[in-house]
């Protein structure tokens, strides 16, 4: 490009898997590269250690000044998301007008109503990619390597200069782009992600007197038993009622099953193992393509 790029400096405000793997992603990508785009950020919770290895690894400037840092084109929040709600408020207040607002969070509504009440242009993102471990040293460029970025914008501001920018960036970093708006992406998170979550911490705890019996089968169905109360409590705490409405329905669908198995009901029980074989092998083909 010849013009001036509408994004040529991003913010990352908290540098952990999720912050460094998308700024490593974008680093490489030849948007980025073409239009010389400049990645700087901040951790709170940093030592100088910290901030030597995430320069290592890919951030051109580690910046304590709070003004300096959002002035950036682009800020992307990058920390639990009641941190990143509150930082809405220091946003409005140091940011200039022009800055465009984004976050990383696995939920949508509260962060982006409260943005809206502020006035700020604002793009909410969840990159569907992650790890039971946490922090950058976990983080990799390729963790978001063909994986989904969903989108989420009731501004019309995807279409603008800066939205239609950020959509190329991500698919110059490898990712593929859907939009939809907060409150259908809480909707349908709660069910693909955080009701998963929930029912392996479950699993987990119910099944822990028998695990040294266990195969590999079972540390599969469990993975997401590893994860991080820290990350979790803000994600429960910001989606709860579409979380509890989940469980409560995936309940009844445990009691419904039960009483196949109980009554040997082998027809309906061989009809939910076709069902599930299909939509497996399309998930399969899903995360393939």
């Amino acid at each position: 490009m010849t013009e001036h790029p509408p994004i040529s400096s991003i913010s990352f405000v908290g540098l952990g898997l999720i912050g460094m793997s998308l700024l490593r992603a974008i680093k490489r990508s030849p948007l980025a590269i073409e239009n010389h785009i400049l990645l700087q950020g901040f951790d709170s919770n940093f030592t100088d250690s910290d901030r030597q290895r995430v320069t290592e690894l890919g951030l051109e400037q580690f910046i304590e000044d709070k003004k300096m840092l959002y002035s950036a084109d682009l800020i992307i929040l990058s920390a639990p998301v009641e941190v990143n709600i509150a930082l809405l408020d220091e946003i409005k207040l140091l940011a200039p007008p022009t800055t465009l607002v984004s976050d990383v969070s696995s939920t949508k509504s509260l962060i982006a109503r409260r943005a809206w009440e502020l006035d700020l242009p604002f793009i909410g993102m969840h990159p569907m990619a992650g790890k039971e471990q946490q922090g950058y040293h976990e983080s990799h460029e390729d963790l978001l390597q063909g994986r989904r970025v969903i989108l989420c914008d009731d501004n019309s501001l995807l279409s603008g200069k800066k939205g239609t920018f950020l959509i190329e960036l991500l698919h110059s970093a490898g990712c593929t782009t859907l939009c939809m708006n907060p409150d259908e992406h809480d909707r349908i998170i709660a069910k693909i992600s955080h009701l998963p979550q929930l029912l392996s911490t479950l699993l987990m705890a119910y099944c822990g007197d028998s695990i040294s019996k266990s195969g590999p089968g079972f540390a599969t169905f469990t993975r997401l038993a590893g994860s991080s109360w820290q990350i979790w409590q803000d994600i429960i705490a910001t989606n709860s009622d579409n979380i509890a409405e989940e469980l409560e329905r995936f309940s009844t669908e445990l009691t419904k099953i039960a009483q196949e198995v109980r009554q040997h009901d082998l027809k309906l029980l061989e009809s939910r193992f076709s069902d599930a074989n299909q939509l497996y092998q399309t998930l399969k083909e899903m995360n393939q393509s």
